[in-house]
Protein backbone atom coordinates (compact mmCIF):
# COMPACT_ATOMS: atom_id res chain seq x y z
CA UNK A 1 0.00 0.00 0.00
CA UNK A 2 1.29 3.47 -0.90
CA UNK A 3 0.47 6.60 1.05
CA UNK A 4 1.96 10.02 0.14
CA UNK A 5 4.92 8.36 -1.55
CA UNK A 6 5.73 5.79 1.13
CA UNK A 7 5.21 2.06 1.16
CA UNK A 8 3.50 1.11 4.40
CA UNK A 9 3.99 -2.56 5.09
CA UNK A 10 2.29 -3.95 8.16
CA UNK A 11 4.57 -6.08 10.31
CA UNK A 12 4.70 -7.21 13.95
CA UNK A 13 7.92 -5.24 14.50
CA UNK A 14 6.45 -1.95 13.38
CA UNK A 15 2.98 -2.20 14.87
CA UNK A 16 4.16 -3.30 18.27
CA UNK A 17 1.88 -6.35 18.08
CA UNK A 18 2.91 -9.97 17.91
CA UNK A 19 0.36 -12.39 16.42
CA UNK A 20 1.64 -15.09 18.78
CA UNK A 21 0.63 -13.05 21.80
CA UNK A 22 3.56 -11.28 23.55
CA UNK A 23 4.53 -7.70 22.83
CA UNK A 24 7.49 -7.30 20.49
CA UNK A 25 10.84 -6.03 21.88
CA UNK A 26 10.26 -2.45 20.71
CA UNK A 27 6.89 -2.14 22.47
CA UNK A 28 8.35 -3.80 25.55
CA UNK A 29 11.18 -1.26 25.54
CA UNK A 30 8.72 1.64 25.29
CA UNK A 31 6.57 0.22 28.07
CA UNK A 32 9.64 -0.11 30.27
CA UNK A 33 10.67 3.50 29.58
CA UNK A 34 7.17 4.78 30.38
CA UNK A 35 7.13 2.81 33.62
CA UNK A 36 10.56 4.06 34.61
CA UNK A 37 9.85 7.75 33.92
CA UNK A 38 6.08 7.89 34.47
CA UNK A 39 6.27 10.34 37.40
CA UNK A 40 9.25 12.33 36.17
CA UNK A 41 9.29 15.92 34.95
CA UNK A 42 9.59 16.97 31.32
CA UNK A 43 13.22 17.89 31.92
CA UNK A 44 13.94 14.45 33.36
CA UNK A 45 12.27 12.78 30.40
CA UNK A 46 14.36 14.88 28.02
CA UNK A 47 17.51 13.90 29.87
CA UNK A 48 16.43 10.25 29.83
CA UNK A 49 15.79 10.41 26.10
CA UNK A 50 19.27 11.73 25.44
CA UNK A 51 21.20 9.63 27.95
CA UNK A 52 19.31 6.38 28.55
CA UNK A 53 20.75 3.70 26.21
CA UNK A 54 17.29 2.12 25.93
CA UNK A 55 16.02 5.17 24.06
CA UNK A 56 18.53 4.67 21.24
CA UNK A 57 19.86 7.28 18.82
CA UNK A 58 17.41 10.19 18.69
CA UNK A 59 16.97 13.44 16.79
CA UNK A 60 14.87 16.41 17.82
CA UNK A 61 12.53 17.59 15.08
CA UNK A 62 11.62 21.27 15.29
CA UNK A 63 9.54 23.61 13.17
CA UNK A 64 11.09 26.64 14.95
CA UNK A 65 7.50 27.77 15.30
CA UNK A 66 5.48 29.50 17.99
CA UNK A 67 6.40 27.22 20.94
CA UNK A 68 9.50 25.51 19.56
CA UNK A 69 11.94 27.36 21.76
CA UNK A 70 10.77 25.45 24.87
CA UNK A 71 11.76 22.01 23.59
CA UNK A 72 14.95 23.36 22.00
CA UNK A 73 16.05 25.08 25.22
CA UNK A 74 15.28 21.99 27.28
CA UNK A 75 17.37 19.83 24.94
CA UNK A 76 20.24 22.33 24.81
CA UNK A 77 20.51 22.31 28.60
CA UNK A 78 21.11 18.55 28.48
CA UNK A 79 23.16 18.21 25.29
CA UNK A 80 23.87 20.99 22.80
CA UNK A 81 25.15 18.46 20.28
CA UNK A 82 21.78 16.74 19.84
CA UNK A 83 20.85 16.46 16.15
CA UNK A 84 18.11 19.02 15.45
CA UNK A 85 16.23 18.50 12.19
CA UNK A 86 14.60 21.59 10.70
CA UNK A 87 12.54 21.14 7.54
CA UNK A 88 12.81 24.17 5.28
CA UNK A 89 9.92 23.82 2.86
CA UNK A 90 11.26 26.85 0.97
CA UNK A 91 7.86 28.43 1.56
CA UNK A 92 8.40 29.54 5.15
CA UNK A 93 8.08 33.09 6.44
CA UNK A 94 11.35 35.02 6.34
CA UNK A 95 10.74 35.63 10.06
CA UNK A 96 10.85 31.86 10.69
CA UNK A 97 14.18 31.50 8.90
CA UNK A 98 15.63 34.40 10.89
CA UNK A 99 14.20 32.97 14.14
CA UNK A 100 15.77 29.59 13.39
CA UNK A 101 19.21 31.17 13.07
CA UNK A 102 18.66 33.31 16.16
CA UNK A 103 17.69 30.35 18.35
CA UNK A 104 20.49 28.15 17.05
CA UNK A 105 23.01 30.82 18.00
CA UNK A 106 21.40 31.83 21.27
CA UNK A 107 21.03 28.25 22.52
CA UNK A 108 24.44 27.24 21.13
CA UNK A 109 22.94 24.34 19.22
CA UNK A 110 25.85 22.54 17.60
CA UNK A 111 24.13 20.15 15.24
CA UNK A 112 21.22 21.76 13.38
CA UNK A 113 20.51 20.09 10.04
CA UNK A 114 18.32 21.92 7.53
CA UNK A 115 16.23 19.44 5.53
CA UNK A 116 14.82 20.23 2.10
CA UNK A 117 13.15 18.33 -0.70
CA UNK A 118 15.53 17.47 -3.53
CA UNK A 119 15.71 19.76 -6.53
CA UNK A 120 14.70 16.82 -8.71
CA UNK A 121 11.55 16.19 -6.66
CA UNK A 122 10.57 19.85 -6.75
CA UNK A 123 11.15 20.01 -10.50
CA UNK A 124 9.08 16.88 -11.08
CA UNK A 125 6.17 17.67 -8.78
CA UNK A 126 6.01 21.43 -8.23
CA UNK A 127 8.12 23.16 -10.85
CA UNK A 128 6.04 26.35 -10.80
CA UNK A 129 5.61 26.46 -7.01
CA UNK A 130 1.82 26.34 -7.13
CA UNK A 131 1.15 22.80 -5.89
CA UNK A 132 -0.12 24.18 -2.57
CA UNK A 133 -2.92 25.94 -4.46
CA UNK A 134 -4.12 22.68 -5.99
CA UNK A 135 -3.36 20.02 -3.38
CA UNK A 136 -2.06 21.03 0.05
CA UNK A 137 -1.63 17.43 1.19
CA UNK A 138 0.59 16.67 -1.81
CA UNK A 139 2.59 19.83 -1.18
CA UNK A 140 3.13 18.96 2.49
CA UNK A 141 4.18 15.45 1.49
CA UNK A 142 6.65 16.72 -1.10
CA UNK A 143 8.19 19.51 0.89
CA UNK A 144 7.97 18.28 4.48
CA UNK A 145 6.84 14.72 5.20
CA UNK A 146 8.99 12.81 2.73
CA UNK A 147 12.21 14.82 3.31
CA UNK A 148 11.79 14.39 7.08
CA UNK A 149 11.17 10.65 6.89
CA UNK A 150 14.29 10.30 4.74
CA UNK A 151 16.34 12.29 7.26
CA UNK A 152 15.09 10.12 10.13
CA UNK A 153 16.25 6.87 8.56
CA UNK A 154 19.51 6.98 10.50
CA UNK A 155 17.81 7.34 13.88
CA UNK A 156 16.06 4.98 16.28
CA UNK A 157 13.50 7.65 17.10
CA UNK A 158 12.73 11.33 17.44
CA UNK A 159 11.73 13.90 20.03
CA UNK A 160 8.56 15.91 19.46
CA UNK A 161 6.76 18.75 21.23
CA UNK A 162 3.31 17.16 21.15
CA UNK A 163 1.08 17.71 24.17
CA UNK A 164 -2.11 16.13 25.48
CA UNK A 165 -4.05 19.38 25.47
CA UNK A 166 -3.60 19.90 21.73
CA UNK A 167 -6.33 17.49 20.65
CA UNK A 168 -8.63 14.73 21.82
CA UNK A 169 -6.54 12.12 20.00
CA UNK A 170 -3.65 13.00 22.30
CA UNK A 171 -5.54 12.77 25.57
CA UNK A 172 -3.64 9.65 26.60
CA UNK A 173 -0.29 10.56 25.04
CA UNK A 174 2.67 8.94 26.82
CA UNK A 175 6.22 10.19 27.17
CA UNK A 176 7.43 7.33 24.99
CA UNK A 177 5.54 5.61 22.19
CA UNK A 178 6.07 3.34 19.22
CA UNK A 179 5.59 5.02 15.86
CA UNK A 180 3.47 2.62 13.87
CA UNK A 181 4.98 1.16 10.71
CA UNK A 182 8.34 2.94 10.96
CA UNK A 183 9.89 0.97 13.80
CA UNK A 184 10.91 4.15 15.62
CA UNK A 185 10.37 5.48 19.12
CA UNK A 186 8.78 8.89 19.58
CA UNK A 187 9.53 10.85 22.73
CA UNK A 188 7.10 13.51 23.95
CA UNK A 189 8.69 15.26 26.98
CA UNK A 190 5.95 17.92 27.06
CA UNK A 191 3.05 15.43 26.87
CA UNK A 192 1.55 16.48 30.21
CA UNK A 193 2.15 20.22 29.89
CA UNK A 194 -0.59 22.84 29.76
CA UNK A 195 -0.52 26.12 27.82
CA UNK A 196 0.32 27.82 31.11
CA UNK A 197 3.34 25.54 31.60
CA UNK A 198 4.64 26.54 28.16
CA UNK A 199 4.12 30.23 28.84
CA UNK A 200 5.71 30.10 32.29
CA UNK A 201 8.75 28.20 31.04
CA UNK A 202 9.37 30.79 28.35
CA UNK A 203 9.04 33.63 30.84
CA UNK A 204 11.20 32.03 33.52
CA UNK A 205 13.98 31.29 31.04
CA UNK A 206 13.62 34.59 29.19
CA UNK A 207 13.22 32.85 25.87
CA UNK A 208 12.45 34.88 22.73
CA UNK A 209 9.13 34.27 21.03
CA UNK A 210 8.68 33.88 17.31
CA UNK A 211 8.19 37.46 16.02
CA UNK A 212 4.96 36.58 14.19
CA UNK A 213 3.18 35.54 17.40
CA UNK A 214 2.77 39.19 18.41
CA UNK A 215 1.34 39.91 14.96
CA UNK A 216 -1.55 37.48 15.39
CA UNK A 217 -0.03 34.17 14.31
CA UNK A 218 -0.27 31.72 17.26
CA UNK A 219 0.50 28.77 14.96
CA UNK A 220 3.02 29.22 12.20
CA UNK A 221 3.66 27.13 9.10
CA UNK A 222 4.36 27.96 5.47
CA UNK A 223 3.56 31.52 4.42
CA UNK A 224 1.03 30.69 1.67
CA UNK A 225 -1.00 28.46 3.99
CA UNK A 226 -0.90 30.47 7.24
CA UNK A 227 -3.13 33.41 8.09
CA UNK A 228 -3.71 35.57 11.15
CA UNK A 229 -6.10 34.36 13.84
CA UNK A 230 -8.81 36.62 15.20
CA UNK A 231 -9.61 36.91 18.89
CA UNK A 232 -11.75 33.97 20.01
CA UNK A 233 -10.72 31.71 17.14
CA UNK A 234 -8.96 28.40 17.66
CA UNK A 235 -5.17 28.97 17.63
CA UNK A 236 -4.77 26.65 14.65
CA UNK A 237 -7.63 28.11 12.61
CA UNK A 238 -5.14 30.14 10.60
CA UNK A 239 -3.52 27.01 9.18
CA UNK A 240 -4.90 25.99 5.76
CA UNK A 241 -7.91 28.23 6.38
CA UNK A 242 -11.02 27.14 4.54
CA UNK A 243 -9.86 23.56 4.08
CA UNK A 244 -10.64 20.35 5.93
CA UNK A 245 -7.04 20.25 7.14
CA UNK A 246 -5.26 21.65 10.14
CA UNK A 247 -2.05 19.60 10.32
CA UNK A 248 0.84 18.88 7.97
CA UNK A 249 1.03 15.10 8.24
CA UNK A 250 4.39 14.04 9.65
CA UNK A 251 3.18 11.49 12.22
CA UNK A 252 2.12 7.88 11.76
CA UNK A 253 -0.97 6.53 13.55
CA UNK A 254 -2.30 3.06 12.80
CA UNK A 255 -0.04 2.85 9.80
CA UNK A 256 -1.15 6.07 8.14
CA UNK A 257 0.53 9.42 7.94
CA UNK A 258 -1.90 11.75 9.63
CA UNK A 259 -2.16 15.38 10.48
CA UNK A 260 -1.62 15.28 14.20
CA UNK A 261 0.17 18.49 15.10
CA UNK A 262 3.33 20.52 14.95
CA UNK A 263 6.48 19.03 16.37
CA UNK A 264 7.28 22.32 17.92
Amino acid sequence: MQHNGFSLLKSPLNTGLNPDGPLDPLQAKVDALNTRYRHHSATSVMEAALKDPQAGKLALVSSFGAESVVLLHMAAVVDRSIPVLFVDTEMLFTETLAYQQELAERLHLENVEVIRASEASIAAEDADGTLHQRDTDACCSLRKTRPLQKALRGFDGWITGRKRFQSGTRAALDFFEVEDFTGRIKVNPLAHWTPENVRDYMIENRLPRHPLVAQGYPSIGCAPCTSKVAEGEDPRSGRWRGEDKDECGIHFVNGKMVRTGETK
